[in-house]
Parts: C-alpha cells; structure tokens; sequence
C-alpha cells in the first residue's frame, strides 16, 4: 500500500478495469441513471474514473459536477510512502497511525476525522439521488457519517475498489 494522498497520478490499467466494472454494474442496475447527478472529486484519477463509469453507462464521459471538497485526504510528508517504508524508517508515526487511527494527523497532513469535517457538508447538500466519485479516506467518512460508525470501524474500513456502494436510509448496498 502507497500513501498516494493528493499526488494527482493518473489510473493504471487495473483501475480502468475497475471503472468499466462499477461502470457496467451501474448500467445493469439503474440503466441510465436518469434523474441522478454525477459528482466527482477533482483528482485525475477519479475523474478518469467517472468518465469511464459514465461510457460504460452509455452517457456522454464528461457532463458531471466536480467538489473540490471531495478531493482525497492530505497524507503530508507521507505521501509517496509505502506502508512497509513507514514501519521500517518511522517506528513512532507507524505506532501512532495503528493506535488511533481515526484521529492519526500525519505530518503536515490530515486525520479521518478532519477529512470528514470537510466531506460531510458535501453529502448533506445533496438533494437528489446522485453517483459520487472520491476516494479511500473520503469514503471511510462517508461511511461513519451516513451509516452511524464507530471511529475504528470507519478509519480501518478496507474499501474494494472494483464494487460500488449504494447509501440509502442509513444503510449500505453492495451493487
């Protein structure tokens, strides 16, 4: 695992195989999603993915919103850093991410739970049913803020990215 953070890197091609995925499951079970919105964060790589969802859908790949708020967490002097890189070369910040990771600030970075403080406006602002594009930590936000999660259910939360979670009444779908 790789702290991309806001490093604004482009998909790799499992990715794009992902994006058709969620794409056609999303054709499968609402067609063509008349009546929803499209929003995404600003990030390359989950625009690119919201383009590819939107064709597979059969709908022109780029008429979709971009919030800037959804953009990923900041993992500060971390990003670019592997999982075993910090273990190996920052025992102390290794430590203080697993012991709580909730509120775990990188250096010059942001924890779950300020990430949440800035995503959560974005949800509670939607009005109609609407397909949204964003990332790891964005997500382990969402989930605690709609679905009622503890911290730590929320913060280690492992999200597959080839499946698309549906949010509604206070309950999570898998389509």
């Amino acid at each position: 695992m790789r702290f991309q953070g806001r490093r604004d890197i482009p998909l790799n091609d499992t990715g794009r195989d992902q994006a058709k995925r969620n794409g056609k499951a999303l054709a499968d079970y609402l067609g063509k999603a008349e009546g929803y919105d499209f929003i995404c964060s600003p990030m390359q790589r989950t625009r690119e993915t919201m383009e590819i969802i939107r064709g597979e859908m059969g709908l022109e790949p780029t008429q979709y919103a971009i919030e800037d708020r959804l953009i990923e967490a900041a993992y500060g002097e971390l990003e670019g850093m592997t999982i075993h890189e910090l273990k190996a070369n920052h025992r102390d910040i290794h430590r203080d991410r697993k012991t709580n990771r909730w509120h775990f600030c990188p250096p010059s970075g942001e924890s779950l739970s300020m990430t949440l403080e800035r995503v959560a406006p974005v949800f509670d602002e939607i009005i109609k049913p609407s397909i949204v594009v964003a990332h790891g930590a964005v997500g382990r936000g969402v989930r605690k803020h709609l679905l009622g999660l503890s911290e730590e259910d929320a913060a280690w939360f492992v999200f597959p990215q080839d499946k698309v979670f549906r949010f509604e009444n206070q309950t999570e779908t898998l389509v």
